[in-house]
């Protein structure tokens, strides 16, 4: 900053600008007000249903949430403008006052452009008018002015040039729109920006042969900032894509001699977590440079990234820092369309993930498995964006992902060390289908059934397409997700478990052969199958209480062969597992658990229809376990008496004036449904 610029600084135009965002700060305030209370309150509170449950309702919400992030973005724009300014005038102020403390020694300073100044005598004693006596001045008297007013001059530079690199970088996080980063003034928007660049500076120098103090801080600051968007983004671009993929493989490495991974073991995985938390928040900027950096980092997925003991594949590393957080939509599925495509094109992806000499002994520390599988930490990845996740199942090109990833895919062990877990990918890519089907985060303890989107159904049909297609083979870590799956869409699966027929005009009816097939395989485990057969019972509650057909009986006799359906399901999952009848030695089914947040709410009186209904259930089943019962070719169908008695209670307590209908006559009516129900998915089974 030049001397002169800070010394005649006229602040009006800035004062002008200030006073103008206080007071769109101030209408935004008023109108985020609005569309919370008003607009958004009354979006809660509607009954979407149709296009308005997908259209109508996104739009309101994601308007509501514009205003509330333009308002905060202006109030940090204000902010920082104010801070700025008074600091600056406070710099001034220094300035006028070290200027006038010199003059009375006879200094002066002089701006001689492009920031540099001299300190010179004000009057010569040679020529000072005739009488006038001349201030004395020492050689320490100069030195202490120019450094004063040096000093002086980088603070103001710095205070502008930091406040115009934070508002450049604030304005560029939102492409369109507003981004919603709130900052109370230029200093810890500054400090943001300047520590993002200390640490990412300190990881390209060091990497892996910091100190381990070195290291404590920078899991320290990391934790501190992770959830800064200025932090976020200037990290990620300072240490560039190229940077953080050899930091981690090089920390992960431990044969380079190093005693850093030794020292601090225990705590990589807290640096995974926060470095995933940093990264994440950084491509939901949509600024010039992280729409770069996201490009470069899927283009260096299958490059190979070389230590001094390994070398192993840029997805591997990628994939292993993507396992917590919410990454952006967009980038996470230009990663996974790349991911697909390249394991497509590898064939035997097992071989690749596990190759090097030796292979990277292990890249996660978050979990049991070592983290050679990069398709573990994108599925899981996806499973936190629903709306990504759902896009990802839908894609058919460049390829299909989900055939890929649900029926084509070869699996490895990923944790040679234990020989009893599952598949983790898979595990993974169940919670992935789980998130993409239903839009719900399975690993959010507070989410909420929400409107189906025509996306969410597609990925439902999918889905069934592909499981159904892989018949036994389906594999067991997608049973218990495919069971919530179905339980979230219980009004499709109970429409189409009881119909009597294919009907292409009816847009609830799922594909009853696919949906037969999958219930059969979700029926192999027992967890799975009380997930599902709960579910379900809750539905047919639901509908007995608040469905209301031109004949009222339909919802009894659909109740039924809902039953006869999911009997013949099971039937035909013991019959695959005759020599293996493991979880039919005993029932410890325990209830939805973490499956309840997705069962869709029922009415009071149906909840209580509901808890009546479970426990006449849960004594059919183990009375069936306790007896071995099971079908006798539909001559006897003793298995779910209590059960369907239950629901012929609850339709009658449900329909007050079932006039000409008692107990038993509603009894048989519904145990005749069931049995019809059970043929008829004996014959979708190709049972004849």
């Amino acid at each position: 900053m030049d001397l002169d610029a800070l010394r005649f600084g006229r602040f009006g135009t800035l004062d002008a600008a200030i006073a103008d965002w206080a007071r769109v700060v101030s209408h935004l305030e008023a109108l985020e007000k609005d569309a919370r209370d008003g607009l958004m309150a009354a979006a809660e509170r509607a009954n979407w249903r149709g296009a308005n449950a997908t259209v109508t309702r996104e739009f309101v919400t994601r308007t509501a949430g514009e205003f509330a992030d333009a308002h905060a973005e202006a109030a940090s724009i204000h902010n920082i403008l104010k801070d700025t300014r008074d600091e600056l005038v406070g710099y001034r102020d220094q300035l006028t006052h070290s200027i006038t403390e010199g003059l009375k020694k006879n200094l002066t300073v002089m701006d001689t452009g492009n920031g540099s100044f001299t300190v010179t005598m004000n009057i010569h004693p040679d020529r000072a008018a005739a009488g006038t006596s001349v201030p004395d001045h020492s050689q320490q008297d100069v030195d202490h002015l120019r450094d004063e007013v040096q000093r002086i001059l980088k603070a103001a530079t710095e205070s502008d040039s930091s406040a115009d690199q934070t508002l450049r970088i604030l304005v560029d996080q939102s492409q369109y729109g507003f981004s919603g980063a709130s900052y109370k003034d230029r200093d810890s928007a500054a400090k943001a920006v300047e520590e993002a660049e200390r640490l990412a500076n300190l990881i390209k120098e060091k990497g892996d042969s910091m100190s381990p103090e070195e290291f404590d801080r920078l899991v320290r600051e990391l934790t501190d900032f992770r959830d800064d968007p200025l932090f976020q983004e200037k990290f990620a671009t300072t240490l560039g894509p190229r940077g953080t993929l050899d930091f981690w493989a090089d920390l992960a490495d431990p044969s380079d001699g190093g005693d850093l991974q030794r020292a601090r073991r225990d705590q990589l995985g807290e640096l995974q977590k926060d470095l995933s938390l940093v990264l994440a928040g950084a491509t939901r900027s949509d600024s010039p440079a992280m729409r770069q950096w996201e490009d470069q980092m899927v283009d260096l997925g299958d490059d190979r990234i070389k230590t001094r003991g390994a070398q192993v594949y840029g997805f591997q590393l990628m994939s292993n820092l993507m396992r917590i957080g919410d990454y952006d939509d967009s980038f996470l599925n230009k990663y996974g369309n790349a991911l697909v495509a390249t394991e497509k094109k590898m064939r035997l992806p097992d071989h690749y993930w596990n190759a090097g000499l030796p292979p990277m002994p292990k890249m996660n520390f978050m979990g049991e498995d070592f983290g050679r599988d990069p398709m573990t930490g994108l599925m899981t990845a996806l499973s936190h964006s629903p709306e990504a996740a759902t896009d990802f199942f839908n894609a058919t090109q460049p390829q299909d992902n989900a055939q890929w990833v649900l029926k084509d895919r070869p699996v490895f062990d990923d944790t040679p060390l234990d020989g009893h877990d599952g598949n983790q990918s898979r595990e993974a890519t169940g919670k992935a289908l789980l998130a993409a089907a239903t839009g719900m985060n399975p690993d959010n303890p507070s989410a909420v059934p929400v409107e189906h989107t025509a996306g969410n159904r597609q990925v439902l049909d999918r889905s069934l397409k592909y499981l159904s297609e892989a018949g036994d083979d389906m594999p067991s870590e997608f049973r218990g997700d495919m069971a919530t799956v179905m339980v979230n869409w219980s009004d499709e699966v109970h429409n189409t478990a009881s119909s009597l027929a294919d009907d292409p005009s009816d847009p609830r009816q799922l594909d009853r052969h696919q949906l037969l097939e999958v219930t059969k395989q979700v029926s192999r485990d027992q967890n799975a199958y009380g997930i599902l057969n709960d579910g379900l019972n809750r539905e047919m509650v639901r509908d007995i209480y608040s469905d209301h057909p031109s004949d009222p009986k339909e919802t009894l006799l659909r109740a039924g062969h809902t039953v006869g359906f999911l009997e013949e399901a099971r039937y035909q999952a013991l019959k695959t597992d005759k020599h293996d009848p493991s979880w039919d030695a005993k029932w410890m089914y325990h209830g939805l658990g973490g499956a309840v947040n997705f069962v869709p709410v029922v009415g009071d009186a149906a909840q209580r229809g509901v808890d009546a209904l479970a426990y006449k259930w849960q004594l059919d089943e183990q009375a069936r376990i306790d007896e071995e019962t099971a079908r006798q070719n539909g001559e006897v169908f003793t298995a779910r008496e209590n059960q369907l008695q239950q629901l012929a209670d609850l339709w009658m307590d449900a329909n007050g004036d079932h006039q000409g209908n008692n107990r038993y006559t509603l009894t048989s009516e519904i145990n005749g449904a069931a049995f019809d129900g059970n043929a008829r998915a004996q014959g979708l089974a190709g049972d004849q």
